[in-house]
């Protein structure tokens, strides 16, 4: 049985909308409306256990307007929730529109993920963690970036390596990139896309983006949507993995579901390279269905 992985981070209610039409301004455009359960760690976290990671944790700060909804679609997703419910808070909302391409674009409400604290991480219990991964999310707010913090020290205390998604190019040059790359120290494992690699190194080439962060953090797995991955370790370029073809419907949480499939392999025993691949044919799984949670 592979070790657990503790996965800390955001949980989301989703409004997905999905548009074949451009925007009519000040007036009505048809749209597919669905309300799902979200957030990119909860998101990794499912799809890990989809992928065969037996035991998967889930710790993050939620509003109790939603904390009951999200529990229950966690443990059918065979994932256990630590749910820290916030007094102030409403649970994080993000609007995805999702166009005829299957691209999509978010509206953000960081609601109570954000405001997951210090106190929320140490409670915590490691026993069986073979793995920490942590939502880039964290590193973004006021509160949850020390929570974040002394999550990845106490992971190093414990010999449990560390993962991290930078999550949002967007919100990463808000913050900063030196900010955020300072931030890294400890990480074992960083998985940005293209877009985030490009910001954080200034290097629009890919494999050039991954290498250049690979000397930053040991492994690097820099995700392509359609086109795959490209692994960096060291300082150097060791694989490049392609994605399966697939007829794309929404694309939102595949890379949730590329990382979920990538850690449950490795967890079980797989190479950067096998691991890729692992993760490339979840995020084709992903990208097939509406909302970003695999398939019950």
């Amino acid at each position: 049985m592979s070790a657990g992985l503790l996965v800390i981070g955001d949980v989301v209610t989703d409004v997905v909308v999905r548009h074949t039409a451009p925007f009519a301004h000040a007036t009505d455009t048809p749209a597919r409306i669905r309300i799902v359960p979200g957030g990119a760690a909860a998101n990794v976290a499912c799809w890990a256990a989809h992928r065969g990671c037996r035991e998967v944790r889930l710790l993050a700060r939620v509003g109790a307007d939603r904390a009951g909804w999200h529990e229950e679609r966690l443990r059918a997703s065979g994932v256990r929730p630590v749910l820290v419910r916030d007094p102030e808070a409403p649970t994080a909302t993000v609007v995805a529109l999702v166009d005829a391409a299957a691209e999509r674009t978010f509206l953000t409400d960081s609601g109570a993920s954000l405001r997951l604290t210090a106190e929320d991480v140490a409670t915590q219990p490691w026993e069986g963690v073979g793995h920490l991964h942590l939502s880039g999310y964290l590193f973004f707010g006021e509160v949850s970036r020390p929570a974040a913090l002394a999550a990845v020290s106490a992971a190093a205390d414990r010999g449990v390596p560390v993962s991290v998604d930078p999550a949002s190019a967007g919100f990463i040059e808000r913050h900063g990139t030196d900010r955020f790359l300072a931030d890294l120290a400890g990480v074992d494992l960083l998985l940005p896309n293209g877009d985030e690699a490009a910001l954080l190194t200034g290097l629009a080439d890919p494999g050039a983006a991954a290498v250049a962060l690979s000397r930053r953090v040991p492994l690097v797995v820099l995700t392509l949507g359609a086109e795959g991955a490209l692994i960096a370790a060291d300082g150097r370029l060791i694989a490049r993995v392609p994605a399966p073809a697939v007829r794309p419907v929404d694309s939102t949480g595949a890379g949730d579901a590329f990382t979920g499939g990538f850690l449950a392999a490795r967890l079980a025993g797989a190479g950067p390279a096998e691991a890729a691949e692992a993760g490339c044919a979840a995020g084709a799984e992903a990208v097939a269905v509406v909302g970003g949670r695999p398939p019950r």
